[in-house]
């Protein structure tokens, strides 16, 4: 039985994953079975969000029991870097609706995601450093750039979990919302997003990961300008502005 579902509803998408005796904790396989439903969401034309989502808890961290026994090239084979990467740079944008633990791998997880909401009872946290390791999959590089680094450092050295409130303090998350209202929030937001411009939505969230990485700012501005001005090109443009002019809601269609 799978362990991952994939559903795909009015424009989005959501990946769960479905293992509530483990507190959604992953694994090889749960993490192998992600990576190929990614591949059915990058062809599927009709998306243009996608939610990773799972009930009551995100996902409590990654399978300690499969971990423990590694050596250094069993634990290169565990990694779950090169899928979370996949995700990170999937073209389209992404929202992670926290529920419940959302702890080391998983919060991993989380952060690869462009946009993060948390129920208010979540508990959030990279927890590796009290088994002698530290995080291995994103951690030490995404939560830096997302939250500084004096709060990624407080995070990862003392191992500690933060409730949601703390987690938007420190730009963990970009929202708390109620316990009961997590996806239902991530939905509004994904069919808001969904109704926008997709050729721009795609081409914008190139260029913010392209300035990010940027050193000169001048230059990432120049990309930033080099893309807009290709948007002209696009018939998404065209229909935009028309619809604007004439008043009317715009009939986007991915070109």
């Amino acid at each position: 039985m799978s362990q991952v579902t994939l559903k795909i509803e009015e424009g989005i998408a959501c990946i769960s994953v479905v293992r509530p005796e483990a507190l959604n904790a992953l694994n090889r396989e749960i993490v192998d079975e992600m990576d190929q439903l990614l591949d059915q969401v990058e062809k599927d034309d009709s998306a243009r969000c996608l939610i990773f989502y799972s009930e009551k808890n995100f996902a409590a961290g990654a399978d300690i029991k499969a971990m423990a026994e590694c050596d250094e090239e069993g634990a290169k084979a565990f990694a779950f870097s090169p899928v979370y990467n996949k995700i990170a740079d999937l073209p389209l944008p992404t929202i992670a609706a926290i529920e419940g633990y959302a702890l080391g791998g998983g919060m991993e997880l989380a952060m690869t995601c462009d946009i993060r909401i948390a129920g208010e009872s979540a508990k959030m946290g990279f927890p590796e450093v009290t088994l002698g390791i530290f995080p291995g999959a994103g951690g030490t590089i995404r939560v830096p750039r997302a939250v500084g680094e004096a709060f990624a450092k407080e995070l990862i050295f003392t191992g500690d979990a933060v409730s949601a409130q703390r987690a938007l303090q420190m730009g963990l998350v970009n929202r708390v919302t109620a316990d009961t209202d997590v996806y239902a929030e991530a939905e509004k937001m994904a069919k808001r997003i969904a109704k926008r411009g997709p050729v721009a939505i795609r081409m914008v969230k190139e260029v913010i990961r392209r300035g990010l990485e940027e050193p000169d700012q001048n230059r990432a501005i120049e990309i930033e300008a080099e893309q807009w001005a290709r948007l002209f090109t696009t018939y998404d443009q065209k229909e935009g502005m028309k619809a604007f002019i004439e008043k009317r809601k715009p009939r986007f269609e991915n070109r």
